[in-house]
This record gives structure tokens, C-alpha cells and sequence, in this order.
């Protein structure tokens, strides 16, 4: 069996992780972001929040999965620290459920702002109550073999790896909205960041000037795009 546990290499400095909870308060964050980085990073459409009002940014702490042979990702818990985003990947599988209400309780009472699981996850009453931030494939009731087997590996954590067709490092920044999911490389974070602003700030200045009366043709040649 394999078990892999690491602390994450590099952090966002925290003004850049707060630059990007701080969209949050905008319309469609995660369209601005994946726009500010050429429509890069953006995970798989499938890939819902359990509430249509949850958002979260953050940075990432990886898990990764074995095929056929998948746990519980308790041992998450043991690096994951306040403002985190756990992303999981669980190869897509639809039919087992690797997350359920005490995991969302045990995050939550961590200060984890969300999770985003590529598979499936259960309890989905208990963490809607919550109201923790949970992102997933698929809700199915069937649980991992863990509280039958006892067995807690393979896992990796704090890995590369790809989650909902996007690969995902350790401490990349990851916001999720009810429109999706979108993933800033760490490297690029401050970069993507300051274009998100700027394009936000246009953005609403054109919403001001359409309720003004501005026309297609008038905004265009203002402002270059809708």
C-alpha cells in the first residue's frame, strides 16, 4: 500500500490569497479570472457546488486517489490548515462517494473554505446545513471500503496532479463559484490577479454605462469587448 504526505512546498503570500477571496464579492468571479488568464485552468463543466450561493477562493491542497481501490481522505486533515481548499482527485468515479457530512464538518471546524472532489460525495443534507463549500462530480450513497477494510491508503497528498481536466500543484490558488471552477498556477498568481482587478473595474464600469443608455456599437469602441 502506498501513503504519501507532504507539506506543500510554497504558499501564496497572504495579500495574494486575499486579493483573490476579495472577487469574491464580484459578479462571476471565476469568468473574470479565467478570463485575465486567457480562459487557462478551468476545470470540467461537470463539476457543480452542492449550494448555487457557494463560493470559495483559496489555496489548493491536493489529494489524489487510487482507481478502484478509494478511501477516505481523513488524512487531509492532518496538513490542511485555515483558508485551504482540499481538491481530490478521485478519478472521476461517479459510483463511490469519498466525502461525506463529517468530513464537511471536520474542514469547517478547521477553517477550510471549501472542497472540490472530481467523483462522488454523500451526506449532501448534512453539508448543505453546514454550509460548507463543497464542489463535486457526483452524489451517490455508497461509501469507500475504509470503515469496513479500516485501511486509510493509497493516498497522496500535497502531490500534482489533475483534477476535472485541470492539473493542479500544491498551493496553486483555486476559486469556485456557481458558475465554476478555475485554478491560477501559484507562479502566476500575483499576474492573474492584478488583471483580474482591471478587468473587473472595466466591467463594472460598462455595466454603469449600459444602464446610462450606451449602445453594442458605442461600448465597443470603448471599451474593445463585452
Amino acid at each position: 500500500m502506498r501513503k504519501i504526505i507532504n507539506e506543500r512546498p510554497h504558499m501564496p503570500a497572504p495579500e495574494i490569497i486575499q486579493g483573490y477571496r476579495d472577487l469574491l464579492s464580484i459578479y462571476s468571479p471565476s469568468c473574470v479570472v479565467a478570463d485575465s488568464q486567457q480562459r487557462a485552468g478551468v476545470m470540467h463543466s461537470y463539476i457543480k457546488p452542492l449550494e448555487r450561493t457557494m463560493r470559495f477562493a483559496g489555496p489548493a491542497l491536493t489529494v489524489r486517489l487510487e482507481p478502484g481501490n478509494q478511501v477516505d481522505c481523513l488524512d487531509a486533515l492532518t496538513v490542511a490548515q485555515a483558508g485551504d481548499v482540499i481538491v481530490v482527485d478521485a478519478a472521476g468515479e461517479t459510483e463511490t462517494s469519498i466525502w461525506g457530512g463529517l468530513m464537511s464538518g471536520l474542514c469547517k471546524a478547521k477553517g477550510v473554505v471549501g472542497a472540490v472532489v472530481d467523483g462522488g460525495v454523500r451526506d449532501t443534507d448534512e453539508t448543505r446545513d453546514l454550509e460548507f463549500a463543497l464542489f463535486y462530480k457526483s452524489i451517490v450513497p455508497r461509501s469507500t471500503h475504509t470503515p469496513y477494510s479500516g485501511r486509510m491508503e493509497p493516498i497522496e497528498i500535497n502531490v500534482v496532479m489533475q483534477c476535472a481536466g485541470v492539473v493542479v500543484k500544491p498551493g496553486d490558488i483555486v476559486l469556485g463559484d456557481e458558475i465554476g471552477v478555475v485554478v491560477v498556477p501559484l507562479e502566476n498568481a500575483e499576474e492573474v490577479l492584478a488583471a483580474a482587478r482591471t478587468l473587473a473595474e472595466r466591467e463594472e464600469e460598462a455595466r454603469q454605462k449600459i444602464k446610462a443608455g450606451k449602445t453594442v456599437e458605442e461600448l465597443l469602441a470603448e471599451f474593445g469587448r463585452l
